[in-house]
């Protein structure tokens, strides 16, 4: 029997490897343009049922729909507000050693979150084919400004930049409540610019736009908590963080003590932390999590490559931990999605399983349960 309401001992933060049904079917219709986008659909429609089998029979009690119907984490949500377009120019976001499909988000209007938005579909399509708890996971708000640039900020009144902060939480304040209706009882945010503003060179970058990062952390921590002030007392709110994660590259270093304070005060129920790498700094910033319910899942699991941590190893980290914050206020989760992009990490499908069956295993090991 699953276990109706998280926060649980093992999950996972949502992407998965795309099946290649759904590959093939993505490049017939994006590139060849020899499908149409209903055939598309179907396609979509048969993978990520066995996308759903493959979670519930690893275990876990959360399931997502692997993000199957997304090209990134982050921009298919924001394409599809109301006020902001997608625009493809030359040259992508620098990842180490890769660059990113050069996609930008554009304001050109008022923002505002639709009636219609067409996640909240994919989202009751998970809940309709799992006995599990259906999760789906968005960028957080965070991402809408970030990932801006100044001179792609069309509207003169966000040139103020509280007016724009203010819209944003407006936008997800609405987006919590109707996933709500949807019967979304756990909302997850990819809020990873937390972390990217732990790293010194992107520090500068927005300080180059004229930005103080330190407010600008705040800020973002003040989002944040107006989007989901007014949730119902029995939906769940998770966080993620992380510091890129495309092509099992990354874009950004540096430990949580510039940013943990402002994560911790944001009202979020779970948090979803990079911990599998050197880059993500010590554990002393779990020291600021406030005693109670919250729970952070460390994510010591790597999804960047096929390599399975020992169980050993794994519980000595969770000792680590322990030092800074109880035992029963953690969790654990890989740092990352298998696949943040449709490209996937340098990973099998059966790499992925066996991570996933990992987290499992070192959740009843550590805390007998799941």
């Amino acid at each position: 029997m699953f276990k109706k309401k998280p926060p649980f001992r093992a999950d996972h933060v949502g992407s998965l490897l795309r099946p290649e049904s759904v590959v093939a079917a993505r490049r017939k219709f994006y590139i060849d343009k020899s499908i149409s986008a209903q055939e598309l659909k179907r396609v979509e429609d048969k993978a990520i049922p066995d996308l759903i089998r493959m979670q519930e029979e690893a275990g876990l009690k959360a399931v997502t729909d692997g993000e199957a119907r997304r090209s990134f984490w982050h921009y298919d949500f924001m394409g599809m507000l109301q006020g902001l377009s997608l625009e493809e120019r030359e040259e992508g976001v620098q990842f180490s050693g890769v660059k990113l499909r050069p996609i930008f988000p554009t304001i050109t209007g008022k923002l505002a979150f639709p009636d219609n938005h067409p996640m909240l579909d994919h989202f009751m399509f998970v809940a309709a084919n799992t006995k599990a708890v259906p999760k789906i996971s968005i960028p957080g708000p965070s991402c809408c400004h970030f990932r801006t640039s100044p001179k792609d900020i069309a509207p003169v009144e966000y040139k103020d930049h509280q007016v724009l902060f203010s819209d944003i939480a407006k936008v997800y304040s609405k987006a919590v409540m109707k996933f709500y209706e949807a019967g979304c009882r756990y909302l997850q945010m990819d809020d990873i610019f937390f972390a990217y503003l732990c790293d010194p060179k992107h520090r500068a970058a927005k300080e180059a736009e004229g930005y103080d990062t330190n407010q600008l952390i705040e800020n973002y921590s003040w989002m944040m908590r107006e989007a989901i002030k007014n949730r119902p007392d029995d939906m769940i709110i998770a966080m993620h963080m992380c510091r890129g994660n495309f092509r099992s590259t990354h874009a950004a270093e540096g430990a949580y003590d510039a940013t943990a304070e402002a994560i911790f005060s944001t009202g979020v129920d779970i948090f979803f932390m990079e911990y599998d790498t050197d880059r993500a700094g010590g554990l002393e910033p779990l020291r600021l999590l406030p005693k109670g319910k919250q729970r952070v899942m460390p994510g010591f699991i790597t999804t960047k490559s096929a390599e399975l941590e020992s169980t050993d190893w794994l519980k000595s980290k969770f000792e680590d931990a322990s030092k800074y914050v109880d035992i029963d206020q953690l969790g654990i989760a890989p740092q990352c999605g298998f696949a943040s992009t449709e490209e996937g990490n340098a990973i099998s499908h059966d790499d992925q399983r066996r991570k996933l069956e990992l987290v499992v295993k070192t959740a009843e090991d550590i805390w007998g349960e799941v």
